[in-house]
């Protein structure tokens, strides 16, 4: 176990298991079958912290890393020195050089950027890799059908290339019945007929659980890596990595008719015992997960008991109802997500997904790492 800044001190803790990092890898890639498996460490790992869960992974077996900034990459390749490591973002003009002295592979997504970096791996001479992305109907990054065909047909710049893989990125993967999902497979097979002896990926998370059509080569989850749903309205198939606490600073009693918080947006049915946590939106925890009188808000736990969030969510502090908590006091820890509220419930009560939630947690909470 290892602690990053004084729990004492701290308004709010995150507590990482890196072994259920590490099985959730495992899991996946069992479901992945015959394909190899990577992992998505973008936006520090989404959230958890970039080197430690890296070693994680490396550790469970690994191989193959992707982030979305060069910089993430660097980060990466001094934690997992022999990693296979794409950079989503592919690279800004002159900027190749600094991926090839880190041996990152940018993933190429646009014409300009494929006649750079062929330019410069002929006058570099070093043996360096990269991904093709091509866009099969989400209209974000990518080569379009036709840019694809034009690569296909040079054979001279596709040697000068010489790409390890070609990939895609599914739009509507977290809704197994789109027809987006049927029309993106069809279009991500007519690319691989053009360039039939590149390895290829398509699958993120929710694309491992759509069966073995969509796992290629290679999968790339992400999400379902730290135990958030993958497929939209189903629970996590995976276990949660990050519990999030924050301390009791106070409880006080309040008068049925009383309000609580700015705005005094809620009102209370029934004399109340309320409970101030130390934690916020400056925290990462979104001020939509606060309650009014028109909506309820999300929930915590504590002492074996739920409790529900009691007005707005302020900077530094959130106020819930421990009525019926037995003895919470001054200086309990209470769940704010994790393995009794998963971060994908509290996202649905402040209307945002649980990719914000993790990958938003503040520099203000301390950090437990568990190891294997």
């Amino acid at each position: 176990m290892n602690t990053l800044f004084n729990e004492d001190l701290a308004g709010g803790r995150v507590t990482i298991d890196l072994g259920a990092l590490a099985n959730n890898w495992r899991m996946l890639a069992r479901r992945a079958e015959t394909a190899a498996t990577a992992a998505v460490v973008k936006g520090d790992a989404y959230g958890i912290g970039l080197e430690p869960a890296a070693r994680a992974l490396a550790e469970a077996g690994c191989k193959t890393f992707f982030v979305a900034l060069a910089d993430e990459g660097l980060q990466l390749r001094a934690a997992v020195r022999d990693a296979i490591i794409y950079v989503l973002d592919g690279f800004l003009p002159g900027g190749a050089n600094a991926f090839a002295d880190a041996r990152l592979r940018p993933v190429l997504s646009s014409w300009p950027e494929i006649e750079e970096w062929a330019a410069f791996r002929r006058e570099d001479g070093r043996d360096l890799k990269a991904a093709i992305h091509v866009d099969t109907g989400m209209n974000r990054l990518g080569l379009t059908p036709g840019e694809s065909r034009r690569l296909a047909q040079n054979a001279d710049l596709l040697a000068a290339i010489a790409p390890e893989l070609i990939m895609s990125h599914l739009a509507c993967a977290d809704t197994p019945d789109h027809p987006m999902n049927g029309k993106q497979l069809a279009a991500f097979r007519a690319v691989r007929v053009l360039l039939p002896d590149i390895p290829a990926s398509l699958s993120n998370s929710a694309g491992i659980f759509l069966g073995p059509d969509y796992h290629f080569d290679l999968v790339r989850p992400g999400i379902a890596l730290y135990g958030g749903e993958a497929v939209a309205g189903q629970p996590s198939a995976t276990r949660p990595v990050a519990t999030l606490e924050a301390r009791i600073l106070q409880v006080r009693e309040a008068k049925s008719g009383d309000n609580v918080g700015y705005g005094a947006t809620e009102t209370l049915g029934r004399p109340s015992r309320i409970a101030v946590v130390g934690a916020g939106y400056a925290d990462g925890y979104h001020r939509r997960a606060g309650s009014s009188d028109a909506r309820p808000g999300a929930r915590a736990y504590l002492r074996g008991h739920y409790a529900p969030l009691v007005g707005r969510v302020s900077m530094d502090l959130i106020a819930i109802d421990v009525t019926e908590v037995p003895g919470a006091e001054r200086g309990d820890w209470v769940e704010l997500f994790g393995p009794n509220i998963s971060v994908d419930e509290v996202a649905r009560n402040a209307e945002t997904i649980g990719y914000e939630l993790l990958t938003g947690l503040g520099r203000r909470y301390a950090r437990t790492y568990v190891r294997p």
